[in-house]
């Protein structure tokens, strides 16, 4: 996909880069291949919000990434203002010296609210934060989007800057506007120094965003990041939490073909745990965490489907065969489709002996049969 360019002012232009996938605004699907985000922190609001909206028309999901760019300075700025954040964006120390001492206003935003201090922790470069802190610069200020310098700072897993940042007075318990908070940014992104610092700070290690109920520890686990998933358990993070369930329509094949709505059905999205997530990314590591803290073997989505179908039908046999030693149900069959069905359909013959010797029926039928397609929740092959 070829990354937009915006033009700004006369001559000048913006490059954004496309962030990181998610669907259905979960941490991870990564079997939905219509979950494509675009996220941008840009000098021109109006024209990112042109472009979301544009996402949103096409049935982008909204995602709580953030990634500083590269945004030339909004024309609306004042020389002044702009040379210190083009300073410390090109990482010009001793302009960025000379400047400050001129008295240029260390707390001027760009014009999406963007400061010197966004952008120092953006880069990570923590002499000119230094500078920038002692000169006054608000760590505390916020974008558009209601990112500080903190959130940049653990998008870019820097725990020097988060414990710089929130030395000076961060907020450690800061949201973006979706309610996305600095520890599931740093949670997200994995690093475990950050994650321990904002805990050791104050913040809330239960949060949930705004969308979704999504909680640090579901991003942590989503993203295969089984040391913070550790750190977060042993600050108190709840292993039970649920994200939000919410009802999709799914268009039938015959729908398409005939337009005969009534053979649309609608599946459950959401509900998953921090175990279901590691299941669904193969993460081994964190499951085992997970389990070991008590979370429930048999755990399962809204619809029925359990943790080890989940991972089975995922090709990650290795988490399949976890669960089954901790005491899941090979014969789950909620869904009207076991882990043993999923085992076979992936040639997976170590699973497949796992599931046996564990006492899976051989001859359990499917309950009823749905087409099979790997970005749905109902796990079924296509009925004969």
């Amino acid at each position: 996909m070829k990354k937009p360019t915006l033009t700004a002012g006369s001559a000048e232009t913006a490059s954004f880069d496309r962030l990181r996938m998610s669907a259905h605004g979960e941490p991870v699907e990564p079997c939905v291949l219509c979950g494509r985000t675009l996220r941008f922190f840009a000098g021109s609001k109006s024209v990112a919000l042109q472009l979301v909206a544009a996402a949103s028309t096409l049935g982008v999901a909204a995602s709580s990434d953030l990634q500083l760019a590269s945004p030339k300075l909004a024309p609306h700025v004042r020389p002044s203002e702009g040379g210190l954040i083009e300073a410390v964006r090109n990482r010009d120390v001793e302009s960025v010296r000379a400047l400050l001492d001129e008295r240029a206003d260390v707390n001027a935003p760009q014009g999406d609210g963007a400061t010197a201090l966004h952008w120092a922790a953006h880069v990570d470069d923590l002499v000119i934060a230094d500078l920038l802190l002692r000169a006054g610069a608000r760590p505390g200020a916020a974008n558009d989007d209601g990112a500080t310098p903190l959130h940049l700072a653990c998008t870019n897993r820097s725990a020097p800057m988060v414990e710089r940042l929130l030395a000076a007075g961060a907020n450690a318990s800061a949201k973006l506007l979706n309610g996305e908070t600095a520890l599931m940014t740093c949670a997200r992104t994995g690093d475990a120094g950050a994650v321990k610092a904002l805990l050791v700070h104050g913040a809330d290690v239960n949060a949930k965003e705004s969308a979704h109920d999504q909680t640090a520890l579901m991003w942590a686990a989503a993203e295969s990041h089984p040391d913070v998933v550790q750190l977060l358990i042993e600050t108190g993070a709840d292993i039970r939490a649920r994200s939000r369930t919410y009802p999709q329509t799914v268009v039938g094949v015959q729908t398409q073909r005939a337009g005969r709505e009534e053979l649309n059905y609608t599946v459950l999205r959401g509900g998953s745990t921090p175990l279901l997530f590691a299941a669904r990314v193969g993460d081994k590591a964190s499951a085992r965490v997970l389990l070991a803290a008590g979370a429930d073997a048999n755990e399962a989505l809204p619809d029925g489907t359990s943790a080890l179908v989940l991972a089975a039908h995922s090709g990650h046999g290795d988490v399949a065969a976890l669960l089954l030693d901790k005491g899941a149900d090979p014969n789950a069959c909620a869904t009207g489709y076991t882990a043993l069905h999923a085992a076979v359909l992936r040639s997976d013959v170590a699973l497949v002996n796992a599931l046996l010797a564990h006492g899976a029926d051989p001859d359990m039928r499917m309950a009823r049969g749905t087409p099979l397609r790997r970005d749905t929740t109902d796990f079924n092959l296509p009925a004969t």
